[in-house]
């Protein structure tokens, strides 16, 4: 799976460390999803003005989040990036900001924080919605939880 990250803020130290957890939580949902690896995923790290402005133009929402998913598959189809051949999941947007503010409330590394994330912006981009419904919500917690066990980043 190709991972693109790019840092876009620098108010807080986005290190190797939480790249790394970045990437191995998106390889993780593609695993466990059955995920095909000639797939890819862009991941933008920015802070809370900028994930503001992207909640408001999209959602309508005029408030800052922890992420953003922008998928670009609908029921399982994707379109595939004409240079590499590889199938599109689409946009992750961490507001590392929020990251770290949510590290501290949970009383958990960043590193667990940017994980969580990730997975959890990685099953968006698959189709799965938490604010559909109560089992939607379910199947998607449950997941959360399998994978980050997998990835040894429990609680």
């Amino acid at each position: 799976m190709k991972i693109i990250i790019r840092n876009r803020q620098h108010e807080f130290p986005f290190a190797r460390e939480e790249r790394l957890i970045i990437r191995q939580a998106c390889h993780a949902v593609q695993a466990f999803e059955g995920i095909s690896p000639n797939s890819e995923v862009n991941v933008e790290i920015v802070d809370d003005d900028y994930i503001r402005f992207l909640n408001m133009t999209f959602r309508n929402k005029d408030t800052s989040t922890d992420v953003l998913s922008f998928p670009l598959g609908e029921n399982g189809q994707f379109d595939t990036n004409p240079e590499t051949g590889n199938i599109m999941l689409g946009d992750i947007v961490i507001s590392l900001q929020t990251a770290f503010r949510q590290s501290f409330e949970y009383n958990h590394a960043i590193k667990r924080e940017c994980g969580f994330l990730a997975v959890h912006s990685m099953l968006h981009l698959l189709g799965y919605d938490h604010e559909t419904s109560e089992a939607d919500k379910a199947i998607m917690r449950a997941k959360e939880r399998a994978i980050l066990d997998i990835m040894k980043l429990t609680r």
